[in-house]
């Protein structure tokens, strides 16, 4: 699972532990479902005595030298109370630990009146993207000329190779045609409801806003004649927000990161900038699927190290980015570092959580998911918390709590992540027409979200509309040529076995082994991906090698399932056997496991239990791998 971090938690005291005041889960759940506690505007008491502010306002806004000022601050008090009121939601229907101890049986339910984000907008072709060449330009040193260490962003895709093999770059405006989201009238009923939404936001927010403008400019005046050097700069007001780390999960992270290098260009020894901008190029890296974001990620984090020496921003980014690398003894002992200093770290708890489930030490994950949900329930610890439940067979409550997280969700980015999140629980199930339902969400949210559109493929190849699923995985790959769905489109071409198709499928397996060596020079592990790409359409010997080597190190689910394969294919069924079982132990549904599990089986002389799986693969998922399930269905035919 590729998680993401989320700003949107309940607000705590400087040491992160939740107020004495804050509420119950019962609490939330009650508020949340007689919607009361709708937030009010500042300064709107039902008594009126604030009616004639406004015409102060205005009178003191013509008269002041500062009018643009005020405009700018009154943009502010739109935000700052629609951050306010969305805080206040999560309180009514988060706050609490989503475990199942709620005795009192009620359900929580969103808002009635949720703000619903508009799609985020592509970035412009001059937007910070990674670099085609080989090597990452970010200086590890500071640099004493006025231009920052950090390069420029060059504006094409997320890696050296599109679809066809050839280098070169891809746009990253959203699939267009008749197989785009754009076009999908599942996605475009979710924006008009969005739109809507926002709309009647906008209303309920409006009066307010004068009232906050006049108060917000004089703290503008105020915050800027506290700078060092005595001016109060548009670009020097904005430096608090774009060092944020929770500010890049709420925007265009293109333009965040642009915004970051300005500053560092201004500040270079702003160890939290630089500890937030190595942060921003490990979600780069993974939401755009490019792996040479990590040797940048690690340089300017290293900086924000060299600059103050074990500060927790630099350690929960390493943190993050061992993770991303499949580093994942690291990735823990930087978590375990950063909370002994702080036990509520939110990125720390959530990288911890990753880790153990990385590691195949569930039972550990598990307790460290109640931990977290103790502390710091919200968004990124309901995700994490789903999919351990996941792990365990537990699919109903996984629903529930990403539901949950759903319905708390306010930012484009969250939406997207937690809507992908459901809807891949749902293909997992077989469940297609709810998997389209969700991954529609996630794209009215963000049409460029990779797993949404290769989730959305997926599911229309496992319908039979084969020609669209085609079109959708060739646009997915054009631009994020990933292992899982270079694969896909490979097996969709060999199944379509048309006049070159065939050649066309052997282009995307060579280019695994592209991807495998791109990730591999940005310090990525790569073994797993490799062992199950390379069983199938590779090297065998190369998959065994790399299946024995990732379950060396980590003893998962998913490495016993790669191991147990790639010995299959390699001729021995017999030490095969056992981790095919292994990968079935914790209770996770999984169709291609069972898949692999039965026809394990069957070549070990276990004809009827091999039947079986393959039958159970079948019902769980009938679509579940486009070349697997055609010789499922094969070879339940010729037992008949």
């Amino acid at each position: 699972m590729g998680p993401r971090e989320n700003s949107n938690t309940p607000k705590r005291g400087d040491d992160g532990r939740r107020p004495p005041g804050d509420q119950t889960a019962g609490e939330a759940a009650r508020e949340a479902g007689d919607g009361s506690g709708s937030a009010a505007g500042p300064g709107a008491g039902d008594d009126g005595t604030a009616a004639g502010t406004p015409e102060a306002a205005t009178r003191a806004a013509t008269e002041s030298a500062a009018e643009s000022a005020a405009a700018r601050a009154a943009e502010a008090a739109a935000e700052a109370a629609a951050r306010d009121e969305r805080a206040a939601t999560q309180r009514r229907t988060a706050a609490g630990r989503v475990r199942g101890r709620r005795a009192d049986g009620l359900r929580l339910v969103p808002d009635p009146t949720p703000e619903l984000p508009t799609p985020s907008v592509p970035p412009p072709p001059d937007s910070a993207e990674p670099s085609d060449s080989p090597e990452p330009s970010v200086s590890a040193e500071p640099s004493d000329s006025p231009e920052p260490s950090v390069s420029p962003e060059p504006s094409v895709s997320s890696g050296p190779y599109d679809s066809s093999g050839l280098s070169g770059p891809s746009g990253l405006s959203g699939p267009s045609g008749p197989s785009g989201p754009s076009s999908d009238p599942r996605v475009l009923a979710v924006r008009r409801f969005r739109e809507f939404g926002r709309r009647l936001r906008a209303l309920r927010l409006g009066g307010s806003v004068v009232l906050l403008a006049v108060a917000l400019t004089a703290g503008s005046v105020a915050v800027g004649a506290l700078r060092d050097d005595g001016t109060a700069t548009a670009v020097a007001a904005a430096a608090p927000g774009v060092l944020s780390p929770a500010a890049l999960n709420g925007g265009d992270l293109d333009a965040n990161i642009k915004a970051l290098q300005a500053h560092l260009r201004g500040q270079p020894k702003d160890f939290g900038g630089w500890a937030t901008l190595g942060l921003a190029y490990v979600e780069q890296a993974r939401t755009k699927g490019d792996p040479s974001r990590y040797p940048q990620a690690e340089r300017a984090l290293r900086r924000s190290l060299d600059l103050r020496p074990g500060n927790e921003q630099a350690l929960t980014g390493r943190a993050a980015l061992a993770a991303a690398r499949h580093r994942f003894d690291e990735a823990l002992g930087y978590a375990d570092r950063v909370l002994k200093e702080n036990p509520y770290s939110e990125r720390a708890l959530c990288s911890r959580i990753d880790a153990l489930v990385e590691l195949g030490r569930y039972a550990e994950a598990s307790k460290a998911a109640d931990t977290a949900d103790d502390r710091r329930p919200g968004i990124p610890v309901f995700t994490r918390y789903a999919y351990v439940r996941e792990l365990r067979g537990d699919v109903r409550t996984a629903r529930r709590v990403l539901e949950q997280a759903l319905a708390t969700a306010a930012t484009p980015g969250d939406i997207a992540y937690v809507a992908a999140q459901l809807g891949q629980l749902a293909w997992n199930q077989g469940d297609y027409a709810t998997a389209l339902t969700d991954y529609a969400r996630a794209l009215a949210a963000d049409e460029n979200y990779l797993p949404a559109l290769e989730g959305r493929a997926r599911v229309l190849a496992a319908r039979g509309e084969r020609a669209i699923a085609v079109a959708a995985m060739e646009q997915v790959v054009a631009r994020f040529p990933l292992p899982g769905p270079l694969v896909e489109l490979g097996e969709l071409y060999e199944e379509r076995g048309g006049e070159g198709d065939r050649a066309r499928a052997a282009d995307q397996y060579v280019l695994v082994d592209a991807w495998t060596a791109l990730a591999r020079a940005g310090g990525v592990n790569a073994d797993l991906d490799t062992a199950l790409a390379a069983a199938d359409h590779g090297d065998r010997a190369s998959a065994l090698r790399a299946a024995r080597a990732e379950y060396a190190r980590r003893r998962t689910v998913h490495t016993a399932d790669a191991l147990a394969w790639a010995l299959h294919m390699g001729g021995r069924d017999a030490e095969a056997l056992r981790y095919a079982r292994e990968a079935a132990a914790t209770g996770y549904r999984n169709a291609l496991f069972l898949y692999h599990r039965g026809t394990i089986e069957r070549a070990t002389g276990h004809e009827q239990d091999g039947l079986a799986s393959l039958r159970a693969a079948l019902r769980l998922n009938p679509g579940f791998s486009t070349l697997g399930a055609r010789q499922a269905r094969a070879a339940l035919e010729d037992a008949k």
